[in-house]
């Protein structure tokens, strides 16, 4: 059996690749594909494999655009860090999810399911594919309400109206609730950006910071905004001159 892995993050890939292989020794893994050009370029140019493994979110935008234009008809599980609208849809369509963190099991019943699915056409893998994508769309244009997180080898929801900020420290995105604890959402900050929707504003590069979560802010002789919120952080959240009037708008609830 072949497959390919379209994952953008090298040390996942592999550990994915691994994981695969220790289910079965005889899988070959034909590519390890880090972005939608990548992918594209690949199955133009090669055949179709038996199985994909797929993120969602790549570094250049949604894998479902490979599947568009490249038209594969092959069985696609997911490996997704997305919250539980889109677990709907796949289970909806009979497409499996890997939600990661992964672990060899859920690999292993992942590739157990793939099994059952060969019994399938490919043309109802096709049209179960097709499905998905469109379900996705529709509720990804809806704010999220919560976020999955992973917290002592458990994964569960935390609601976004909990939420006061998302910040990135050392390399990695942690998020604080109003009750001062903290957890890792497993999304970058672009990622975030665009799933919470206008309630959560991007002060700079560091920082996604509620509405709600906002005591007041200041000005620096006219420089920057210091932004005082109601969670303890270790730096300040400051914005921009160049953002202030467009946050003062959001702050004020016009955008």
């Amino acid at each position: 059996m072949k497959i390919v892995i379209i994952e953008d993050e090298r040390l996942t890939a592999n550990d994915l690749a691994l994981t695969i292989q220790q289910f079965d020794a005889g899988i070959e893994i034909s590519a390890k594909l880090l972005s939608v050009k990548d992918a594209v370029r690949y199955f133009r140019e090669n055949e179709e494999p038996d199985l994909i493994f797929s993120d969602i979110q790549l570094g250049d935008g949604l894998s479902f655009e490979i599947f568009r234009t490249t038209k594969i008809q092959v069985p696609v599980i997911f490996c997704t860090a997305y919250d539980e609208h889109a677990l709907t849809a796949f289970s909806t369509n009979g497409i499996d999810y890997l939600l990661k963190p992964f672990t060899r099991s859920t690999v292993s019943t992942a590739l157990e399911k793939f099994k059952r699915l060969t019994q399938t056409s490919k043309n109802q893998d096709a049209l179960k594919l097709e499905m998905i994508m469109k379900a996705f769309e529709v509720k990804g244009t809806e704010n999220l309400t919560s976020i999955l997180v992973s917290y002592k080898e458990k994964i569960f929801p935390i609601k976004l109206e909990d939420t006061a900020v998302f910040y990135l420290e050392n390399n990695m995105v942690h998020m604080v609730t109003y009750d001062h604890k903290k957890y890792l959402p497993g999304k970058s900050l672009d990622e975030l950006e665009k799933m919470i929707g206008k309630k959560f504003y991007r002060a700079n590069r560091q920082y996604l910071v509620s509405r709600n979560a906002i005591i007041d802010v200041s000005n620096s002789l006219g420089r920057k905004l210091w932004v005082n919120v109601s969670v303890p952080l270790k730096e300040s959240i400051t914005v921009s001159r160049e953002k202030m009037p467009h946050f003062l708008k959001w702050l004020s609830g016009e955008s």
